[in-house]
């Protein structure tokens, strides 16, 4: 007679306030991570970051609320606090679809899929999404496995739901390993026993995990020389176009998950728990280098915890401000995730119990983590066809992002309309910029298309009218200013470092020769590239004389 013996369940404990001790580090480990490296990101492509381009960290720089690293996963939080860990892909598309924050490349594109009726997961398949490869799910996936203690299932059932908004294959994987690594991180302190934790969570046939993998393999050939493995990531997952095959084509970057995955798993190898040296390896390997060590000191963090991070990672963060674009404040955030991680124990097969002295208490079946099947964006499945239902629809833009904006617009220049602007940067009105008090800010809706400020104008007959601006770039980027009367181009000028004064530009503009006409006045916000592109107006005037 044949008998099959089950070995008996292993369980892990964790106590309510070592949860939290950890999982607050792991979210400041994002923060501090973001910041050190933002200075530096895509600075570096193709190369080492020098050593004296990283900037000194400085306590206040752990407050780094506007990030899209962070402030996406709040959009995601939400979610799950309103419908719970077994919300539906759909209903997550609906609230992402109507988020209103500046995104790019995968996510952009999904989100831009979703409003059009393309529902998950064909918003982020490679037939409508061609950055279904990029960063986008990595950089935002950490959520998934901070309030997954040990339950590297839910990260990877999470990354099902949220990582298929934006991403396809590689794509997903990257975010799933990444919260798998969270999920280990809170027992378990040696980098390769968590890097190996994460690498379970994916397809082992996936070039994502084949680059996990060579970079463990040569970190025990150069246990002492990054740079050394930097060059051999370099060669195979940057320069040879076997391991391109999606990539994305914008630029001279490279912002694939796994190459950039790459260089997470390097900082927390070479770093070896220390701090500084996880978070100056994953910046100085570059691309994108505030990215990548946000992913690594979150997950290093998770492993300290809070109560042990030296002062100058915590002295001086605001727990009561709010992240951009959401209502949650660092403090709810916590909350939050509580709420959310004792779910994630009950539903995989935990429990939730009080110990003699009554302090709540979580146990935690260890189970293997089952992955995703493999599939792949440059040879990918066929879509699945499914679309918003109208009901749906009538869900998604119930206060669109651009008729909100126009109106803002609207009140700020009264007489003028905002057409076509994009969401890069954040545009609408700044109470104070460069100097300058209620400016307000736009940007060109894509590359090839600007954003425009329109008028009529009944140009008098019998006196002269001349329009006046005052315009602004970023201290990182110019862009193209043109002023149009019924058609006709009246003034094409650069607006940047080598035309503006202290970054301001005052233009004016003769319409004397239209007197007696009514004019279709235009102002193009035109990109003349693709980098900062944004146009910052603190005049817009028309004096009559």
């Amino acid at each position: 007679m044949n008998r099959r013996f089950s070995s008996p369940t292993r369980w892990l404990r964790l106590s309510l306030d070592e949860y939290v001790d950890r999982m607050k580090a792991g979210w400041i480990g994002q923060m501090v991570g973001v910041g050190w490296g933002g200075p530096t990101e895509f600075r570096y492509t193709g190369a080492i970051i020098p050593e004296q381009e990283i900037p000194a960290w400085r306590p206040e720089m752990v407050n780094q609320f506007w990030q899209d690293d962070l402030y996406v996963e709040m959009t995601f939080l939400r979610t799950l606090e309103r419908y719970g860990l077994g919300v539906n892909i759909r209903q997550a598309g609906i609230d992402f679809a109507n988020s209103r924050y500046p995104l790019w490349h995968a996510n952009r594109q999904g989100r831009e899929n979703l409003r059009r009726g393309i529902a998950p997961p064909d918003s982020g398949h490679p037939q409508f999404n061609p950055h279904a490869d990029d960063i986008d799910y990595q950089i935002e996936a950490d959520f998934s496995g901070l309030i997954a203690p040990g339950i590297p299932q839910a990260a990877i059932d999470l990354g099902e739901v949220f990582g298929r908004l934006m991403n396809y294959g590689d794509g997903v994987y990257g975010g799933q390993f990444v919260g798998g690594m969270y999920a280990s991180a809170f027992f378990e302190k040696e980098p390769v026993k968590i890097v190996e934790a994460g690498l379970q969570c994916i397809p082992s046939r996936s070039q994502y995990a084949e680059a996990v993998r060579d970079v463990l393999r040569w970190y025990r050939q150069y246990p002492q020389d990054w740079q050394r493995t930097w060059q051999l990531v370099e060669q195979k997952y940057n320069r040879n176009p076997d391991y391109r095959r999606f990539s994305c084509t914008w630029g001279d970057f490279n912002i694939d998950a796994k190459l950039n995955g790459a260089y997470i798993v390097m900082g927390l190898l070479y770093g070896q728990g220390d701090i500084e040296r996880t978070i100056m390896i994953s910046t100085r390997c570059g691309q994108d280098s505030d990215c990548n060590p946000s992913n690594a000191a979150g997950v290093l963090f998770t492993t300290i915890g809070y109560s042990r991070l030296p002062e100058r990672f915590k002295s001086h963060l605001d727990t009561r401000a709010s992240f951009a674009h959401s209502d949650y404040t660092f403090e709810k955030l916590i909350d939050v995730c509580v709420k959310l991680a004792r779910q994630a124990v009950v539903r995989y097969g935990g429990r939730v119990e009080r110990d003699g002295n009554g302090r709540e208490v979580w146990q935690i079946p260890v189970k293997p983590p089952r992955p995703s099947r493999l599939v792949q964006s440059w040879v990918p499945e066929p879509p699945s066809g499914v679309r918003y239902s109208p009901r749906e629809m009538a869900r998604i833009g119930e206060l669109p992002w651009a008729h909100a904006l126009a109106k803002s617009f609207e009140e700020w220049a009264p007489g003028w309309s905002l057409h076509h602007c994009g969401e890069d940067m954040d545009p609408g009105l700044r109470p104070e910029w460069n100097g300058r008090k209620n400016v307000f800010m736009t940007h060109p809706l894509n590359r090839q298309t600007p954003c425009v400020i329109a008028r009529t104008v009944e140009i008098p007959a019998d006196r002269n009218v001349l329009l006046r601006l005052t315009v602004g770039h970023h201290p990182g980027g110019d862009w193209t200013l043109v002023v149009r009367a019924s058609g006709e181009e009246l003034l094409r000028q650069t607006v940047g470092e080598k035309t503006a004064r202290n970054g301001w530009l005052d233009v004016t503009v003769d319409l004397s020769r239209y007197a007696g006409q009514n004019v279709l006045i235009e102002l193009l916000n035109e990109p003349n590239g693709w980098s900062w592109e944004a146009g910052y107006w603190a005049k817009i005037d028309l004096e009559t004389r």
